[in-house]
């Protein structure tokens, strides 16, 4: 990579501000989408591959992004998710042993445009500050007013439907068939390490559309019902709602990770809200109300349940919260076998203090088997 020639990029935010950049592989290119921030140290290649981050524009707060390439078997999907990558120092060469490919290779492969070489410090602490919001990243660097009317064009993340965008188009079936259990799990963006942690507990999965009703999951007779994560605003999900609904009137199990836990805290009349920023990232502090003990969790979402309409609905308890902001960080319900978080349990890389959620609903499947 001749270093000298690398054409000039900018990122271009809703309000007008510029910060300046390079292309990263030399690609012309424009993208655009919210623009979000990734703290994670490690685990590039988990975030780019999340459903959850489809439409964001990802600026990682790690320097180096690259230096250990990626290997197939990280995927959290089939494919990139992010709209575009924004970052420091990029590494064309890779030093694992064990990595497939360079990531200059994925994101070619994948028709991703990314940026390097900003000043990420200043431009996160600048979101930080004023909040996510629409922005263009480009090497179209001399006519700024037509990035202007295009970012004009861009939808906001609130009121924004992009599970549809994400799900799969047909069922379809995960680990071991002869397992002892058997889960219905709605994709509205399902991470495939979700689908591993299920599936190491003797789990059967059956993966549903966005849209699918209980009427058509309950035909499967599986034991529970799982919500998944995945991107944009929860309120559009009006089918989700009522599927968790409906889950909940024949008292089925359920369970909810991040946007999942949105639409169950929505079907039980919880209202949500467009953060400021939003968590992401790999250590954030959770504490949990039922056993005292505090977490180190990985987190992903621009969305949250509201406190008030919790802790006023009778029949919901919260069980987590956040111990940077005092956000809602789980619930569960008192009269249901059910309970959702916010944060992701299945996380990898990363802390693994949550993964005993995944044995307790189990241990719910199997009381009620």
């Amino acid at each position: 990579m001749n270093f000298q020639n690398q054409k000039k990029a900018l990122i271009l935010l809703e309000d007008g501000t510029i910060f300046h950049g390079k292309s990263i592989a030399n690609i012309e290119g424009t993208a655009v989408g919210e623009v979000c921030f990734n703290t994670g140290m490690t685990g590039y290649q988990e975030i780019f591959t999340d459903p959850s981050y489809y439409g964001q524009l990802a600026i990682t707060t790690n320097a180096h992004i690259g230096n250990y390439g990626v290997m197939n078997d990280e995927n959290e999907s089939s494919s990139i998710k992010i709209a575009g990558l924004i970052c420091k120092n990029f590494s064309y060469d890779y030093s694992r042993e064990s990595a497939d490919n360079s990531l200059e290779n994925f994101f070619k492969t994948n028709n991703l445009f990314a940026i390097s070489d900003v000043d990420t410090r200043a431009l996160v602490s600048y979101i930080r500050k004023n909040g996510a919001m629409n922005a263009v990243i480009t090497t179209e660097v001399d006519d700024i007013t037509a990035l202007k009317d295009k970012l004009k064009k861009v939808p906001h993340m609130q009121g924004l439907e992009l599970a549809s965008k994400v799900s799969t188009t047909k069922p379809y079936f995960y680990g071991n068939e002869n397992a002892s259990m058997k889960i219905a799990a709605l994709d509205l963006g399902i991470k495939e390490n979700i689908l591993r942690n299920f599936a190491m507990r003797d789990v059967y999965i059956k993966v549903y559309p966005y849209n699918t009703t209980f009427a058509e999951m309950e035909q499967w007779q599986p034991d529970g019902y799982f919500i998944s994560n995945g991107p944009g605003d929860p309120e559009p999900l009006i089918e989700a709602q009522t599927l968790a609904k409906c889950i909940l009137e024949h008292n089925k199990p359920l369970f909810g990770i991040c946007l999942g836990h949105q639409v169950i805290a929505l079907a039980n009349g919880i209202s949500t809200f467009k953060m400021h920023n939003g968590h992401r990232g790999i250590n954030h502090p959770v504490k949990n109300l039922l056993t005292g003990k505090g977490e180190i969790t990985s987190q992903n979402h621009g969305f949250a349940i509201s406190k008030d309409d919790a802790n006023a609905n009778a029949d919901i308890e919260i069980t987590h919260v956040h111990l940077n902001d005092q956000t809602v960080a789980g619930i569960r319900l008192k009269n249901k076998p059910c309970f959702s978080v916010q944060y992701h349990p299945e996380a990898s890389p990363g802390p693994h203090d949550s993964s005993y959620l995944f044995d307790d609903f189990v241990k719910i499947l199997q009381s009620n088997s």
